[in-house]
């Protein structure tokens, strides 16, 4: 940071520090020169290590520098792609080969080919079943069961085979790294203590040069991109906790481009002649759980595993109230699993809807055994004892922030059908923990207020129902839902996948270990003046590095 002017040196610190003061991230006396063509940019986010098998927390920034074999945009926009550039399937569904660009090559110089793409799969599958399984971060083994063979033909070919019709050698997300960096880390070292020191090396626009955590990532522009080196100079990405420091920086211009801004934040951005706002529907879902678990990690109350107390629960919540006061209009209601921008899963279960009514929910509270005995006001569970729910929230790592009004409205909705909540507001790190499975010191608490990110295949739309998987923050087990699930993941049909997510959604709704609350949309900033490409339909992917790889500086008139 010291090749910085002094005066933006001072006020990048100050923000990173969490004190810069509003007036002097307003004062136009500091606005930044645009002529070092660094993009600068913010989100909220807490990436932890550069190593992507040992966490989730790091898919930005590592996806500027990763590729996927299939970037998830190119299932829906032909001119981004991946490390792939082709892909084809066989009649029978069991074979995928996949054609990587021709020529291309690491950032470090070496050639990049299907041979790096079989050794990132391979190194996978090779750890299933050992004590050190790859099973904890980005690239996991999740899914993986269901392959057969990776194979590198040749260098510009690969060739997948599964044990059944799957869409998964196109649905995953694992980013393909080079085989000469990590051929010599063990799968112990990978799980834990290799933290993949920048500079990295990767095929992405954007390389990571520098990273220092909860500050900010620098990344250089990659000469041997596919594409051509990118215009821009370089780009910082700056790490915030909320998105104070967003807006603020968007206006003084010490940033080019944020996300997860607040709607009030928006509204207040929109007005600025120099700076374009946007939203867009995205695959996150935020929602209420239930913590299930029966005996280690339960909550304070057998009526959280009791699927009838759930379902009154969700009577309780007006969705609808959510979207208008907590988002101000920035989402659509949440009704099942999937969200509305899963366009080929989606539904809005009409015939099975709960519809907010607090006499309902308390009839239904009632008729479950859940009634006020003593006219308190509180409602005793089934063995005769009062209760108090205790409500956890915050923001995991890359997901939008949950505005404290929704966990408001939710905690007075519960208070008026007889069952008190007490809330308590946890950072990222402090939320992941709670959070985690029992064995990993998770649980103890009853409701979660919070929100999850995942693609629209069919395994990430229904994952957080899945037993014993990592996203399944309710810790709910059903036996059959796990076997649609599995079902689902094995076809290549979408009328019959379609079939299966349906029922596995229409099952989970009906047991309710989540309430989805909404699906909001991004909402997201970026300045006219100093850069051009932003484009205009999905401006920035929550997916990949569009569009920070076609930027280019405005020209000097």
């Amino acid at each position: 940071m010291d090749n910085w002017p002094a005066t933006r040196r001072a006020v990048i610190k100050a923000m990173l520090l969490g004190t810069a003061a509003p007036w002097v991230l307003n004062s136009k006396a500091l606005a930044v020169s645009c002529d070092d063509h660094i993009v600068r940019f913010a989100q909220i986010v807490a990436p932890d290590s550069m190593n992507p098998f040992a966490t989730f927390s790091s898919f930005w920034p590592l996806v500027f520098t990763y590729d996927m074999l299939v970037g998830v945009d190119a299932q829906r926009h032909s001119d981004r792609k991946g490390f792939a550039k082709t892909w084809s399937v066989s009649d029978d569904g069991l074979t995928w080969t996949f054609k990587v660009w021709p020529g291309m090559k690491w950032s470090d110089g070496q050639s990049a080919t299907a041979k790096d793409v079989a050794f990132t799969y391979n190194y996978l599958l090779g750890s299933i079943g050992k004590p050190d399984e790859l099973n904890i971060g980005q690239n996991s083994t999740t899914g993986m069961e269901q392959i057969v063979s990776v194979t590198a033909v040749d260098d510009q070919t690969l060739q997948i085979v599964t044990k059944a019709p799957t869409r998964w050698p196109v649905d995953n997300y694992i980013l393909i790294v080079p085989e000469h960096i990590w051929r010599a880390i063990s799968y112990a070292e990978a799980r834990s203590t290799f933290r993949n020191e920048a500079p990295l090396v990767g095929t992405g626009p954007m390389i990571v040069s520098e990273f220092q955590q909860g500050q900010f990532v620098r990344f250089s522009p990659n000469q041997y991109f596919r594409t051509g080196q990118p215009k821009t100079a370089g780009m910082v990405l700056h790490i915030f906790s909320s998105a104070d420091a967003i807006a603020q920086g968007l206006k003084s211009g010490h940033l080019d481009y944020g996300a997860g801004l607040t709607a009030a934040q928006w509204a207040d951005l929109s007005k600025n002649p120099d700076i374009v706002v946007g939203e867009s529907r995205i695959e996150q879902r935020n929602f209420l759980a239930f913590n299930t678990l029966p005996e280690k990690g339960a909550g304070s109350t057998k009526a959280l595993q009791d699927p009838a107390f759930r379902d009154a629960i969700g009577c309780s919540i007006d969705q609808k109230t959510i979207v208008d006061r907590a988002m101000r209009g920035h989402a659509d209601p949440g009704v099942g699993l999937v969200m509305p921008v899963a366009t080929d899963y989606y539904s809005e279960l009409s015939d099975v809807r709960r519809r907010f009514d607090l006499v309902e929910a308390g009839r239904r509270l009632d008729a479950a055994g859940y009634r006020d005995a003593n006219g308190d006001g509180v409602r005793e569970d089934k063995e005769g004892k009062s209760f108090q729910l205790e409500l956890i929230t915050g923001t995991f790592s890359g997901v939008l922030e949950m505005p404290v009004a929704a966990v408001q409205l939710i905690a007075g909705w519960l208070g008026q059908i007889g069952v008190p909540v007490s809330v308590i507001q946890l950072d990222s790190g402090a939320l992941s923990a709670r959070t985690a499975a029992p064995a990993d010191g998770g649980g103890g608490w009853d409701l979660l207020v919070a929100a999850g990110f995942r693609t629209s295949s069919p395994h990430d739309l229904l994952v957080v129902g899945k037993s014993g998987d990592s996203a399944n923050t309710s810790y709910w087990k059903n036996d059959r839902f796990d076997e649609l699930l599995a079902e689902a993941g094995a076809t290549v049909d979408l009328k019959k996948s379609r079939a299966l997510v349906d029922q596995a959604v229409r099952l989970i709704y009906a047991e309710a270990p989540y309430i989805m609350l909404c699906y909001p949309f991004a909402l997201e900033a970026h300045r006219k003046d100093c850069f051009e490409g932003w484009g205009t339909n999905d401006a920035v992917s929550q997916w990949s590095y569009f569009p920070f790889d076609r930027l280019k500086p405005v020209p000097v008139p």
